[in-house]
């Protein structure tokens, strides 16, 4: 047989013989200490039987919670949201009515007006723009699309935005698409 893996024990000897099947336990009151086992040992398994439902019961209730958090994690976005949809329902509408096609300049304000009403929504919940124009292009937050040679503006400067990039908190949602301006020729 191979040596026991692990760390080395100092037992008394009794328990050792014990252990090893050498001697019998002393009988000396062996009906009450049985019974006495016997007892502790219905005990632990009660609480055993017990602890095992308290776990599963909180196993259960805590994927349920997990569930509910991904499934509605965004729900005041959306409710914050949906002003804006319905000013922009009625921009539509406002545009397909034919005795308003001529009041083009009423119809941008109101969308103007919308347009700003969800940027501040976007900020209230934590999502900031990412400033590009005229920085240092930073491949972390920018997404080069086109180089410009330029002689106005230093190689690696951002020149112009085709689409705004955004952060929620600090962690990148969409990198902001630009062009880069390079050195002429």
């Amino acid at each position: 047989m191979s040596e026991p893996k692990g760390p080395k024990v100092d037992l008394p000897e009794e328990l050792m013989a014990e252990l090893e099947g050498k001697t019998e336990p002393e009988s000396g009151g062996a009906g009450v200490a049985d019974a006495a086992l016997a007892a502790e040992l219905a005990e632990c398994k009660d609480r055993h039987l017990r602890l095992a439902a308290e776990f599963d019961n909180f196993r259960r209730r805590t994927l349920k919670e997990r569930q509910d958090l991904h499934n509605y994690a965004n729900e005041n976005l959306v409710k914050d949201l949906l002003p804006t949809v319905d000013n922009l329902e009625r921009a539509v509408e406002h545009g397909r009515k034919e005795e308003q096609r001529t009041d083009s300049e009423n119809l941008l304000q109101g969308v103007e007006l919308t347009y700003r009403s969800l940027l501040q929504i976007l900020t209230r919940h934590g999502a900031v723009e990412i400033e590009a124009l005229g920085k240092p292009f930073d491949p972390e937050i920018h997404e080069a699309v086109r180089r410009v040679p330029s002689t106005e503006h230093e190689p690696g400067t951002v020149v112009e935005v085709y689409q705004r990039g955004y952060l929620l908190k600090d962690r990148l949602l969409r990198p902001a698409m630009v062009a880069v301006a390079s050195e002429p020729g």
